[in-house]
């Protein structure tokens, strides 16, 4: 029996260059989508300093009301008393609309920042959220640019089903519109909760609104899960606008592998669609609401302040080495007479979670990422 390869010669070059186009259209969309929606993000910077210059105004914190209601907040009005009140469902379709028109508010970025700080940098009030969530999101766009297992999966299964009549190049638009609607409703619904829980917990607060953020608010009690759906998001549209354009030059537009033009105008406009929303709409959201989870990243510190707690993690380890004990030992008292660490840095140096940053030097570090931030 004769065998033949499943792919000819001629077969596998013009595979071997859409994949090549296929990464390059999904970087330079990447790049855009970041470029775009980085530079929105950047437009909150006069909130950021707004917000610093009035906790620290001696006229306007004597001026300040000290007991108010809370329906009185703008926040709470946005978010609370009107659909959301009345009705769950209608509440879920207030957030779908909200995202197209003023998807993070003035109220929205004060609010939510002032909860993060109260949670987890309630001893340094000067800490500046906005050069965080700029640090964080370049960090998380590092992982997206790249190009994981399971999308290739996804493009082997695209090319088997990618035969006459299915007209599967068509369909496959709509899985990265969808995503993006439900991921943009799901971080407006999340304001929406934050509101609920604190209208619903108060009549009347003293100073400022302080939401609670936790875990639980997102899918799976899991804030990363919406970088994961984001990536997928910015793949599929990559590969579908890359699918097109190399149809296009390899074949030929009237080519029977393009197909009709009533199926490829909706694809060329959902994929237009996609990149426009998640550029200034969905990637600022990310960028604010993803930090309303239980824990933080270890961008909240700066760099230089980054590399002196992993060495202060790893001189604690080899500490620990020397004198033969277990990392997960709690004792405090290791080395030489007088050196100590304490049972947080003995996990920091075992787990290297700069999250879980030690209690013994926290005020240090802190002063000087503070005394930075006045420079």
């Amino acid at each position: 029996m004769e065998k033949v390869p499943l792919l000819s010669v001629t077969a596998l070059h013009h595979l071997h260059i859409f994949i090549f186009v296929l990464a390059v259209v999904h970087v330079t969309f990447s790049a855009l989508t970041i470029l775009f929606g980085s530079a929105k993000i950047r437009q909150w910077k006069h909130w950021e300093k707004s917000d610093s210059d009035n906790e620290y105004n001696p006229e306007q914190v004597l001026n300040a009301p000290k007991v108010t209601h809370v329906q009185e907040h703008s926040f709470i009005k946005d978010h609370y008393l009107g659909i959301g009140k009345r009705s769950a469902l209608l509440g879920w379709i207030h957030s779908f609309f909200k995202q197209f028109y003023g998807s993070v508010t003035k109220s929205d970025y004060a609010t939510l920042r002032q909860g993060f700080i109260m949670t987890h940098c309630r001893r340094n009030p000067t800490f500046n959220f906005h050069k965080y969530m700029m640090r964080v999101l370049e960090a998380d766009f590092k992982k997206v640019v790249g190009i994981s297992w399971y999308l290739w999966v996804f493009v082997v299964i695209f090319l088997l089903l990618n035969v006459h009549g299915f007209h599967a190049y068509f369909w496959i638009a709509f899985i990265p519109f969808c995503l993006l609607l439900a991921v943009g409703t799901k971080l407006e619904h999340v304001i929406t909760r934050l509101a609920h829980e604190v209208a619903e917990k108060h009549v009347a607060i003293e100073g400022d609104l302080v939401v609670q953020p936790k875990d639980d608010h997102f899918w799976f009690g899991r804030p990363k899960l919406v970088l994961l759906l984001i990536h997928i998001i910015l793949f599929q549209n990559s590969f579908e606008l890359a699918f097109f354009f190399w149809i296009w030059v390899q074949y030929g537009f009237d080519s029977c592998i393009m197909g009709k033009i009533a199926f490829i105008i909706p694809r060329l406009v959902i994929g237009v669609f996609v990149q426009f929303v998640c550029s200034y709409s969905t990637l600022p959201l990310y960028a604010i609401v993803t930090q309303m989870g239980s824990s933080y990243k270890k961008e909240i510190f700066e760099e230089h302040i980054q590399d002196k707690t992993l060495r202060w993690a790893k001189q604690a380890k080899n500490k620990l080495k020397v004198k033969g004990r277990p990392a997960s030992n709690g004792s405090s008292q290791v080395g030489h007479k007088g050196d100590s660490v304490s049972p947080s840095i003995v996990q920091l140096a075992r787990v290297g979670d700069l999250e879980a940053a030690a209690d013994e030097g926290k005020e240090e570090i802190r002063a000087e990422s503070v005394s930075n931030g006045h420079k």
